[in-house]
């Protein structure tokens, strides 16, 4: 065989066998390309949805999922979404699921409802071992009285959250001061809903459940009041040349008040609009009709617009020309909603004859009384006015210098009378009253005695007579705005203590002269903190038996107590209470701090309940104080019961 012929009997065989080789290597390149395109389109699909834990990867035909699902749903989003792209049955789902956490800690609540017939307790609380619950069960018992008590709470074996005392230490607080309430306490927030009878009373309940709000905790307070029943439902708006203000203003619903409000802001009043919400009114049109009223006085000008139940009276300023007059009597007239009637005055021109000299005039000061001057009608009805004037002031405080007239306008003593009724009423101001006219000027400390005034001047005149209004709120002169907080009052006293402190010759509870001084001046601040329920504390160092410092500072503690009660000084707010040695403030190993130990203190009675319940007094039975130790609450309410005194290692 020639070497042509055995080169080509060897190629042939070797070209089968590269031509081989090619096409598997071709095929394995196909397959780890289409595995990797395959596992790119599958984390593309996943990554859009989110789920970045799945680790896809491919074996052939067959697609892998690895990884492990935060939960069930998770773990079939990613199935799911793999199986949109390639057929389900190529998808080897190999996904493990996280262990749900069952250790998550229940949110805490307590639901507190007082009424008449009792307290009830719902909910589930923290505290192991139930001390948490036995506390607020004696809380609750001490609030209650003799009222029912249904208790159905649950306790968990589990620590309280940070805030949770603090919230449920105001909840208590809440809880004594509404005698009608829903009070639900959780660890980072108070709801309370509660009705007051009066608005004075919502408001009063408003203040003090603001003060001392634990820190931490969310405080919402849904305190309501019933509405007032207004008779004879009453309004007045008077626009001049200062502007535009209420004398009073009265509204069926918040929507008419919001509307009354709007109409006045156009016709020239400024500042905070009080607008009270109350029963009794003529029509559901009432905000309609006022709104209209006020629009027509504002294109008139000046003057005044009363409204006494469906009566509208508008008065225009005098020298208002006549045309202008009739044009907006007459719109309003037609754009009054029905059941409304108008009465439209328009005051004669200034004349020689028509300022003759009638004229009445009354002062009155609450410190220097009333004095009375001017034109009176003769015979029994001037007496009659001389005496009502004497019963409204007294005879003593009362100077009466007036001269008998007989051809006054009609109706003279009837004025005069309205007007000295709401001169007595301020603290001080002046009465003038005039044939077209009567102006009331002055002082006063409350802030609805404007819409009192208004109402008694409509009512005891008319709703047709013309009357002026200048009476201002003075703080200064609110009994209740012008008292100091608790903590001022403590304050006060504390400064005098740092003065002089109230000492006691050893061994004695007699108020020696230097003690005296100092009640002498705590006497002048007490009668103004007569809403502030303090303790007297007494104190000792530690020398001398347990027991016998304790009896020696509760001696003392009740010695400054008469000694207060002997100056004159209501104490009905007041609590002795003596603790001993167990309250230290130094050391009792040097007579300085000896010295500084043996003290008499003034302190808020409810920060004075915490500190014993706190584990200042060992010997103390636990008290509702005890749950308020973390919450520091400075300012119990009133009807708080003080502590029962300590029990000395005697017994006594």
């Amino acid at each position: 065989m020639s070497i042509s012929e055995r080169i080509s009997a060897l190629v042939g065989p070797a070209s089968f066998v590269v031509a081989g080789g090619l096409s598997v290597a071709v095929a394995i390149f196909a397959a780890i390309t289409i595995e990797r395109r395959t596992i790119e389109d599958v984390e593309t699909v996943l990554a859009a949805d989110g789920i970045d834990w799945v680790l896809v990867s491919a074996n052939g035909l067959q697609v892998f999922l690895d990884g492990t699902a935060p939960n069930e749903v998770a773990r079939f989003r990613a199935q799911t979404g793999a199986s949109a792209i390639i057929d389900p049955d190529r998808v080897i789902n190999r996904l493990d699921v996280a262990a749900a956490d069952t250790a998550a800690p229940p949110r805490f609540s307590l639901d507190l409802l007082r009424n008449g017939d009792g307290i009830q307790l719902i909910g589930l609380i923290p505290g192991p071992g139930g001390d948490e619950a036995f506390a607020i069960a004696e809380a609750i018992a001490d609030i209650a009285g003799e009222a029912e008590v249904v208790n159905m709470i649950e306790s968990a074996e589990l620590a309280a959250p940070e805030t949770w005392d603090a919230a449920l230490a105001y909840g208590l607080r809440a809880l004594e001061t509404l005698p009608r309430s829903k009070v639900t306490v959780f660890a980072d927030r108070v709801e309370v809903e509660a009705v007051g009878e009066t608005r004075e009373q919502r408001a009063e309940f408003i203040a003090q459940l603001q003060q001392d709000q634990p820190e931490g905790v969310e405080v919402v307070l849904d305190i309501s009041a019933p509405r007032p029943v207004i008779t004879p439902f009453t309004l007045r708006f008077v626009r001049d040349a200062e502007g535009g203000r209420f004398e009073t203003c009265t509204a069926d619903t918040a929507p008419a008040r919001d509307r009354i409000v709007a109409a006045g802001l156009a016709a020239g009043a400024t500042g905070v609009i009080p607008c009270t919400i109350g029963l009794g009114v003529p029509s559901p049109s009432w905000g309609e009709a006022v709104e209209t009223a006020l629009e027509a006085l504002a294109r008139l000008g000046q003057g005044t617009v009363t409204f006494s139940d469906a009566d509208v009276t508008l008065i225009a300023a005098q020298g208002t020309a006549q045309v202008d007059f009739d044009t907006v009597v007459g719109e309003l007239d037609a754009d009054l909603p029905d059941v409304f009637s108008l009465q439209a005055i328009l005051p004669e021109p200034e004349t020689l004859a028509s300022t003759g000299p009638a004229r009445f005039t009354a002062t009155f000061d609450a410190e220097d009384g009333a004095r009375l001057r001017g034109r009176l009608p003769p015979g029994s009805i001037g007496q009659s006015v001389q005496t009502y004037a004497s019963a409204l002031f007294g005879a003593d405080a009362t100077d009466i210098a007036t001269r008998e007239v007989a051809d006054l306008p009609q109706g003279w003593s009837v004025r005069v009378m309205a007007g000295l009724t709401a001169l007595s009423e301020l603290n001080d101001g002046q009465l003038v009253v005039e044939p077209d006219l009567l102006r009331l000027t002055g002082n006063t400390g409350d802030t609805e005695l404007v819409s009192r005034l208004t109402r008694l001047l409509t009512e005891e005149l008319g709703p047709g007579e013309n009357y002026d209004l200048d009476v201002r709120y003075v703080e200064a002169l609110d009994p209740v705005a012008s008292q100091p907080t608790p903590e001022q009052c403590e304050s006060r006293i504390r400064a005098i203590q740092e003065e002089t402190k109230i000492t006691f010759d050893p061994g004695s509870t007699e108020i020696n002269d230097t003690a005296g001084e100092v009640l002498d001046a705590i006497a002048e601040v007490l009668p103004d903190c007569l809403h502030v329920r303090m303790e007297i504390g007494g104190h000792t160092d530690a020398q001398g038996g347990e027991g016998m410092n304790l009896n020696l500072s509760q001696r003392r503690a009740d010695a400054v107590l008469n000694g207060l009660l002997a100056r004159g000084v209501l104490v009905t707010n007041l609590t002795a209470q003596g603790y001993g040695e167990s309250q230290p403030i130094a050391s009792n190993d040097d007579e300085d701090g000896r010295e500084q130990n043996r003290r008499i203190e003034f302190r808020l009675l409810a920060s004075a309940e915490v500190a014993a319940a706190a584990g200042d007094i060992d010997d103390q039975p636990r008290t509702r104080g005890g749950i308020l130790a973390q919450g520091e609450i400075a300012d119990w309410p009133f009807e708080i019961r003080p502590l029962p005194r300590p029990i000395n290692p005697d017994g006594e």
